[in-house]
């Protein structure tokens, strides 16, 4: 019996690095499983699993895509996430200009978590360690590690309770990169810049067309298609939108743990990402490195 998904790709996956449940060499593993032949690993601003994620990957015949999710800003929109692809993880620019965006989320997750911990002494319950979130965390500790230690302490009996009992209440703003600045980043790597899941931005679908126009203006190569929240009457407007504008058209899960949320592979239906966006950023890409 084949695999239910060979041959096909998901280019936006999360692992223990940034706000995922398993660690690269696991998320490879359940690549292989569904028959994928290659995956990006996309962490937020985070490279640090590329590496564990392509010796996996080699030694399960899964090809590993160079990937990372950035948060950026343009205009009023404070929602927008650019995906870099292909680059070069080792690019000295890239690599210090991700370590001091990751310093100032550790801070934000240590002051989130002293939020939770502030609101759990509120209901006379026992705080968290850090030690114990960070352990869950693996890496770059983020709120759905928070979250997972409200559930371990059995102070909630979900993450969706997690999120809407304590992390939402007790968030702490984000830090986002001006929109043309990650693009020149990411091209200065090597690599494709992509907007992320473009159905998820707070802008209405008649407005998509022209922010999008903005965007190639500053160097957009890609556009999500196939997201994870995506229906096949979406994938089809936002694959006609794509090769209007030019753009390459990529897809990904959005994955981050099993059993919450879209699921690898398929998202939250039915999707099959075809192998030609791998080759068509790494096409692209070689234009930025020539």
């Amino acid at each position: 019996m084949s695999k239910p998904l060979h041959g096909c790709v998901d280019l936006h996956l999360h692992s223990t690095h940034s706000d995922g449940t398993l660690t690269p060499a696991a998320l490879v593993a359940q690549a292989a499983a569904l028959g994928l032949r290659a995956i990006a690993l996309a962490d937020h601003d985070n490279l640090d699993g590329i590496a564990a994620a392509r010796l996996a990957g080699a030694g399960s015949g899964v090809e590993v895509v160079a990937g990372v999710e950035l948060s950026v800003v343009w205009g009023e929109l404070r929602d927008l996430h650019l995906l870099g692809y292909a680059f070069d993880p080792q690019h000295p620019d890239l690599v210090a200009a991700l370590a001091e965006f990751r310093a100032f989320r550790a801070n934000r997750s240590r002051l989130i978590l002293e939020r939770v911990n502030a609101s759990l002494a509120g209901e006379s319950k026992p705080p968290l360690a850090f030690d114990t979130v960070t352990a869950l965390a693996g890496g770059t500790m983020g709120r759905p590690h928070i979250g997972q230690a409200l559930l371990a302490a059995g102070h909630v009996r979900s993450m969706e309770e997690a999120f809407n009992r304590y992390l939402v209440p007790c968030n702490v703003p984000k830090r986002f990169f001006p929109v043309a600045a990650a693009i020149g980043l990411v091209h200065a790597a090597g690599g494709c810049a992509v907007l992320a899941h473009p159905l998820f931005i707070d802008i209405d679908e008649a407005s998509l067309p022209g922010l999008i126009d903005v965007l190639v203006d500053l160097g957009l190569d890609g556009m999500e298609v196939w997201c994870g929240g995506a229906g096949n009457e979406a994938v089809d407007r936002l694959l006609t939108l794509a090769r209007r504008k030019g753009l390459i058209a990529t897809g990904g899960s959005d994955f981050h743990q099993p059993g919450m949320g879209p699921a690898m592979g398929s998202g939250l239906g039915n999707l099959r990402i075809p192998y030609q966006c791998v080759e068509e950023l790494q096409q692209r890409a070689r234009t930025y490195r020539g």
